[in-house]
């Protein structure tokens, strides 16, 4: 897989990541939300770390500026 999510995208999805780690970790919310808050902080986070998308992959997008 070719790396194609760009350097904002990365930062968002760290941030929205971090946030819903901890909320779904540490949050006031029940178990379902808790769970799902967790899940996609996790996921959010692997995606920035990778700089690659699956959905992103599959629709043919990309947010990565790629030097030709």
């Amino acid at each position: 897989m070719n790396v194609n999510v760009g350097n904002t995208d990365r930062m968002i999805r760290l941030a929205v990541g971090i946030i819903g780690l901890l909320l779904g970790l540490f949050g006031p919310f029940g178990t379902a939300l808790s769970w799902v808050l967790t899940i996609v902080g996790v996921v959010m986070l692997v995606v920035a770390a990778t700089r690659i998308c699956p959905l992103y992959s599959i629709l043919g997008k990309s947010t990565c500026p790629m030097d030709k």
